[in-house]
């Protein structure tokens, strides 16, 4: 992913030519040292890739591609999740590993970044199967993987389930040996955290409604003075009734959309929800609970025709699924998979502030476009870290062998969450950069500082 990698030399270029940083650091041996930091950033530790052998349960045996990319390990153990889906491959594993330290780094997390990928589209494939599949991934990469060196998780494709299938073959495959934190994201009898499905979801509505009703309440006064362009669009979306389109309904965006439906924050009224197969619109504002309970009921699909919905007593129109993304709304919130919004889109999109729900959403074109033109992105490094946070936690109650409640995770989440905001936020709006360009210039000074002090730019 380019943008990315523009992000972090454009960190690192701001952070160069502030003398305050790294003062030790002069002259020659400070570009020498600046240059250092772009391929330790840029570049992954390692790449694991390997062909699982898997036998059909109709006999046929097949090679199926899957990836373990292992980016920095700077701060702690490597963290990230496996995604199962047709689309994956190395280049996009080795970014998504890259955004994974970035973003441990940007939330004081104690985890580098990894990510893992299987090329499968796994609804073509049997229960049986699956759990086969997932055997063998742990039994591929079973050297580079454990509690203390690179720990799972459930990504795109992937779940508690599967999760559960893994840890149990690394139990296997490790006899003796601690094994309850492997993999995190696990179903709660197998050692899992309460909350941990919801984590992303609600951190990702909660970022949003932190800045949009807390933030703004509370430095109303200076933001108001301020000429920062992503100032004024914030205020000019205070205390009003926010429409909102959600693209994506799966475990992510169906979880922003009841907290969002349920906010007495933020008057929120979403208009429109979109999933693999089409797009319901309603412009008074749908029932979220109802579409909730339709989908619980029907393998996670939305209604897709006028029947359905009339049976289901849902009030919405059926739409073409890919024009969520250019309606009149005042919010945009992206719970799908990369690449959404670019090029061929962008200048049609007329939501003012926009969530990265997924990972990479939007294309580096289309998001200076969007920035240029005083679009408020919530980046995908800052609101979507809910999942990786209650691993954190998860990771720790497994190796305490004391669990929280669910309330209590979720008050954790959110101070941490709210933690972040608070250190980002006040230099996003005093500066022309736009919140994901902060956000990266913190977590590559963090990074950066740690490197330093460990002896790794020499």
């Amino acid at each position: 992913m380019q943008k990315q990698q523009n992000i972090i030399e454009e960190s690192l270029k701001a952070l160069m030519e502030d003398e305050t940083f790294l003062p030790d650091l002069q002259a020659q041996t400070r570009e020498q040292a600046f240059k250092s930091l772009v391929a330790l950033l840029s570049t992954p530790n390692h790449i694991h890739k390997s062909f699982l052998r898997i036998t059909l349960e109709n006999g046929t045996i097949v090679r199926i591609p899957s990836f373990r990319v292992q980016h920095s390990d700077t701060v702690g153990p490597y963290k990230g999740g496996i995604r199962f889906h047709e689309s994956v491959n190395e280049g996009e594993v080795a970014n998504l590993a890259k955004l994974m330290t970035l973003k441990n780094a940007l939330h004081e997390l104690p985890f580098g970044g990894g990510k893992g990928g299987v090329i499968i589209n796994p609804k073509e494939y049997s229960i049986k199967e699956l759990n086969l599949i997932c055997k063998k991934y742990v039994q591929y990469f079973e050297d580079i993987l454990g509690p203390d060196k690179d720990i799972p998780a459930p990504d795109v494709g992937t779940g508690e389930r599967e999760m559960d299938w893994m840890m149990g073959e690394y139990k296997n495959t490790h006899p003796g040996q601690p094994y309850r934190n492997s993999f995190t994201g696990k179903s709660i009898v197998n050692g899992g955290s309460l909350g941990r499905r919801e984590s992303t979801g609600k951190g990702v509505y909660f970022t949003f409604r932190y800045m949009m009703h807390n933030y703004l309440q509370e430095n109303k006064k200076w933001l108001s003075e301020t000429e920062n362009i992503f100032a004024k669009t914030a205020l000019d979306h205070a205390e009003k009734k926010l429409s909102m389109a959600i693209q994506g309904f799966g475990n992510l965006g169906s979880v922003a959309a009841l907290e969002a439906y349920q906010c007495d924050y933020l008057q929120n009224k979403i208009v429109a929800v979109s999933d693999h197969n089409v797009m319901l619109y309603n412009e008074d504002g749908l029932d979220i609970p109802a579409l909730l309970k339709y989908t619980k009921d029907n393998d996670g699909d939305l209604p897709t025709n006028d029947e359905a919905l009339q049976e289901h007593g849902i009030k919405a129109e059926v739409q073409e699924r890919d024009d969520l993304l250019t309606l009149d709304v005042d919010v945009l919130l992206l719970a799908a998979l990369e690449d959404q919004i670019h090029e061929n889109n962008m200048e049609e999109i007329q939501a003012r502030l926009i969530i990265e729900g997924a990972n990479g959403p939007i294309t580096e074109t289309a998001d200076r476009y969007l920035a240029d033109k005083g679009v408020l992105i919530v980046p995908d490094i800052l609101a979507n870290a809910g999942g990786v946070i209650v691993s954190y936690y998860e990771w720790i109650q497994g190796r305490e062998a004391q669990f929280m409640t669910e309330d209590q995770v979720y008050e954790r989440l959110f101070d941490k969450m709210k933690n972040t905001m608070d250190t980002i936020l006040p230099q996003f709006f005093g500066d022309p950069f736009p919140l994901r360009q902060n956000s990266y210039i913190h977590a590559v000074m963090k990074l950066s500082t740690i490197m330093y002090r460990q002896g790794k730019l020499y």
